[in-house]
């Protein structure tokens, strides 16, 4: 199973309505499916360059470990060199910030993630994480 076409945009929407609720920075949000195919993606009218490229290395990265990008970047404190590693392993792909969160469905499986760049990583992690809830999955940020 994955993250179909309408639950991506829908999950798009609310990152970028929390985002506004909170008076977050303009967003770019990205949407990937198990394998690391974008979904869908939007950016907002101000978002600086390449958000795009940081929020898929977000989810990308999330993917590829099986881990939010929270516990990457604690790992990545731990084992720099094994961090490196992927990363050169991923061509790039993997940008060990909070931001990219895992979606898992009713019964836990992952089914897509999603990274978010744009303001701190700690509120793109946030509205990632609720907008994930508000579309029914749950979020794994760890």
């Amino acid at each position: 199973m994955k993250i179909e076409l309408a639950a991506a945009q829908s999950i798009i929407s609310e990152a970028l309505a929390v985002g506004g609720r909170q008076g977050f920075k303009p967003l770019t949000v990205v949407v990937l499916d198990p394998g690391g195919h974008v979904i869908a993606a939007a950016r907002q009218d101000g978002a600086s360059n390449s958000r795009f490229e940081i929020a898929q290395g977000k989810a990308y990265g999330a993917l590829a470990l099986g881990m939010g990008s929270r516990a990457i970047m604690e790992r990545a404190e731990q084992q720099g060199y094994f961090i490196a590693a992927v990363t050169a392993t991923l061509g790039g792909r993997l940008v060990p910030v909070p931001g990219g969160v895992l979606a898992r469905d009713a019964d836990g499986a992952i089914i897509g993630a999603i990274g978010i760049s744009g303001d701190s990583s700690d509120n793109d992690e946030a509205a990632a994480s609720m907008a994930i809830e508000a579309a029914g999955l749950q979020p794994q940020v760890a």
